[in-house]
């Protein structure tokens, strides 16, 4: 009888994911960027057609990988 290894090859991460940032002005306004999966968490200046000015937005959560 022959013993046979078993390659358990792990499934490759992708190298971005697909983020939503949320508006800090409080308006509930959101938009999704993609960055870089060892990045930081992203924060940038975007424009909130709500209050119709440019605002910080802050990531909120991952949405999915790319």
């Amino acid at each position: 009888m022959f013993l046979t290894t078993v390659n358990l090859a792990a499934k490759a991460k992708s190298k971005y994911i697909l983020v939503q940032l949320v508006s800090a002005a409080g308006t509930g306004y959101t938009a999704n960027r993609v960055r870089l999966r060892l990045a930081e968490k992203l924060v940038m200046l975007k424009h909130d057609p709500i209050v119709n000015k440019h605002v910080l937005f802050h990531e909120k959560k991952k949405i999915r990988s790319v």
